[in-house]
């Protein structure tokens, strides 16, 4: 019979040969990664919550440029807004950086410029929950405190059976007693670091390489070939649907139109193409008037654009623009509640000015002193494409 608690039954000698396995494995076989040439803490949180929703791949090279640019708590609690963002340009989930530099001056003025040495103290910092503090602490400071993420739930699920939704908050105090009992006292960094790359390489979502895992004699999915059972998680809410459509504006001295987002909200303070939220129908009813077939766009602005016969009126405060008659195609991009649809347009002006502080016109070669979100450069991607026998 399956017991729900099965990490109750080990004795401290399985523990301690589980344990010893575990670790010997890590050092063995452990992955080369910048932020674990040394245990600096602030190198250990900045990594962390990089790598929040990011792949590891992806990561390394923000993280180099991040610490070349703000190599120490100071420098990252003085950094201009702007400059912050484009170091994190492309990474996503925006907040992760803003607060970061929040949390920073937390650090500068709370703890005298010092990374705080106890859970408790960590977990105060703006941005970090019980899982980074987890990470931190145990890493930097061998503190038996375990780092609970989806890799981590996932290793653990399969190594006890446990049924419970990892969707469901209420199943980490679960996760966490099964933790508290197996993590190694004396060498918890290695341990927690264990389980992630467990959860990376071998112990992976689908096909666990389960004949290559240094703790399978331990594992009661194994032994009972239930792996794929596990973990259960139940299905999140669907990304609600919203429609935009985009205008790539340019002028005849080869700038383009920017409009700064408002400073809260989703992709605060970032610059993107004019873009103008419309219903679905409308969203359809363009694309269908104006479908995109195989004419291609001259950038001589001698060379008049061809109109679409009817006017689709795609913004209204843009009356002077002549756009041309069909789209450059459509973006989508999915945040985590919401996913964006939109329609390009691309369109000429000889006469118009930036009407306010959150417009500005830019030439392709300025577009790096600009924070730049994913939906923006997918625009500018399909711009490329329409022009690239041009340029």
């Amino acid at each position: 019979m399956k017991n729900e608690k099965y990490w109750e039954t080990w004795s401290d000698n399985e523990l301690q040969a589980f344990q010893e396995a575990f670790i010997t494995w890590y050092e063995k076989e452990k992955r080369n990664l910048p932020w674990r040439v040394n245990l600096d803490p602030y190198r250990i949180w900045i990594s962390e919550i990089m790598l929040q929703q990011t792949r590891v791949d992806t990561v390394i090279d923000y993280y180099y440029r991040f610490m070349e640019w703000f190599p120490t708590i100071k420098d990252l609690a003085e950094a201009p807004d702007d400059r912050l963002l484009k170091a994190w340009e492309g990474l996503g989930y925006y907040s992760r950086a803003r607060n970061l530099k929040v949390a920073a001056q937390q650090i500068m003025t709370e703890f005298d410029g010092q990374m705080p040495k106890t859970i408790e103290e960590i977990r105060q910092l703006k941005g970090i929950g019980p899982y980074t503090a987890g990470a931190i602490g145990s890493i930097a400071f061998q503190i038996p405190e375990p780092a609970i993420d989806g890799n981590v739930m996932r290793v653990v699920s399969r190594l006890f059976e446990i049924s419970d939704d990892i969707a469901k908050p209420s199943s980490r105090k679960v996760f966490e007693a099964a933790m508290y009992k197996i993590i190694d006292q004396y060498r918890p960094g290695d341990f927690n670091q264990a389980m992630m790359d467990l959860g990376s390489s071998i112990c992976t979502p689908t096909s666990p390489k389960c004949e290559e895992c240094p703790i399978q004699s331990y594992c009661l999915s194994y032994k009972n070939n239930t792996m794929t059972n596990f973990p259960v998680k139940s299905k999140k809410m669907k990304p609600k649907d919203v429609y935009y459509i985009g205008g790539i504006i340019e002028n005849n001295q080869q700038e383009f139109l920017l409009e700064q987002r408002d400073p809260k909200g989703l992709l605060a303070n970032m610059w993107l193409f004019p873009i103008a939220e419309v219903s679905k129908d409308r969203f359809e009813f363009l694309q269908k008037m104006l479908i995109k077939d195989d004419q291609q766009l001259s950038l001589d602005f001698e060379e008049p654009l061809l109109v679409a016969e009817e006017n689709p009126e795609i913004f209204e405060d843009y009356s002077q623009v002549v756009w041309q008659k069909r789209t450059l195609g459509e973006v989508t991009h999915i945040f985590s509640h919401l996913k964006w649809h939109i329609l390009v347009f691309y369109g000429r002006q000889t006469g118009l000015t930036a009407k306010n502080e959150n417009q500005a016109w830019a030439t392709k070669e300025t577009f790096s002193n600009y924070v730049f979100p994913k939906p923006q450069q997918k625009m500018l991607d399909l711009y490329k494409q329409e022009f690239r026998k041009k340029e």
